[in-house]
């Protein structure tokens, strides 16, 4: 298994999805989202997985400009740009992917 969490910091999702692998000594590289971003493949990859709309913060802090964008190609160039709009945690295995806290999917992944 090679499990990525993208998160950020003060997210308590992203701790409990943490502590979820911890416990289970299960090996994950912890990206910091806000800081390092997401690249564009890993970004394709995770949409291929979850869909676009399930990326998107509807929390986040001026999440409506989203809204206003009419071509998904600018809401994902939006979200590469400013990570702040994802939804976290993250949580990646190769061509599986997770958005929020989903102990009962990160469990068949075992």
């Amino acid at each position: 298994m090679n499990i990525q969490i993208f998160g950020k910091k003060k997210c308590f999702d992203t701790k409990k999805a943490e502590r979820y692998f911890k416990e289970r000594r299960i090996k994950f590289q912890n990206i910091d989202l806000l800081r390092y971003g997401m690249s564009r493949g890993e970004f394709d990859s995770v949409k291929r997985a979850v869909g676009l709309e399930n990326l998107i913060d509807p929390a986040a802090l001026d999440v409506e400009l989203l809204t206003y964008l009419a071509y998904d190609a600018d809401r994902e160039e939006k979200l590469l740009d400013d990570p702040g709009f994802m939804k976290t945690p993250i949580v990646r295995n190769g061509k599986h992917a997770t958005v929020g806290f989903c102990p009962d999917i990160w469990a068949t992944w075992e």
